[in-house]
């Protein structure tokens, strides 16, 4: 029963925001006040450059993969770590510290599926750098490897639960995309 405990504190490590915390740490302005207002590594490259970027980055990874792989560690049965690993990932999208907004998610479910699986994960990674280097595109990359994803967890997990934690994070990463969807149909994506 004590096992369920990692459920709030995954939510909990996940409202963290790297973003926001970084920026404060480098000197840099609010990312929720500066490029596309979004308290993610991509904004954070805009105005930041790359190396608050890849802190950025490293933090909202970890904060995915942290809750999940103690989680493992601990031996909870499958279907509690596809939860765990879910509440890291809502806590980021709605973190409890900033008053429910947060970032798209993408870095967060990358340490989540790291957590489940390296070889899930690393599947997840390899479809975004393989989209990237043809198309130059982050956003077109995130949104590629996160439709694969359920995919990915099915074959290489095999577990009915991670392959719905992996649907359901992939239609919260759609959600939070639809602006950048938009503009790659219209073309007019960077």
């Amino acid at each position: 029963m004590i096992e369920w405990l990692f459920v709030p504190v995954a939510y909990l490590i996940g409202s963290i925001s790297s973003a926001i915390i970084i920026c404060r740490l480098m000197g840099l302005p609010d990312p929720r006040e500066q490029g596309s207002g979004n308290p993610g590594a991509t904004n954070v490259m805009r105005f930041g450059g790359k190396k608050a970027a890849s802190i950025t980055l490293l933090g909202d990874l970890l904060k995915g993969f942290i809750p999940v792989y103690a989680a493992n560690i601990f031996g909870v049965p499958v279907d509690l770590l596809a939860v765990i690993g879910l509440s890291a990932f809502m806590g980021h999208l709605y973190p409890v510290f900033f008053k429910f907004k947060g970032g798209k998610g993408v870095a967060t479910s990358i340490g989540v599926l790291l957590g489940f699986s390296w070889l899930l994960g690393f599947a997840f990674i390899g479809t975004w750098l393989l989209i990237y280097k043809m198309a130059k595109i982050s956003s077109l990359s995130a949104l590629c490897a996160s439709v694969l994803s359920p995919v990915y967890a099915w074959f290489i997990v095999g577990d009915l639960s991670i392959a719905g934690a992996s649907t359901i994070m992939m239609a919260f990463l759609l959600w939070r995309h639809k602006t950048n969807i938009q503009r790659l149909l219209n073309g007019e994506e960077s």
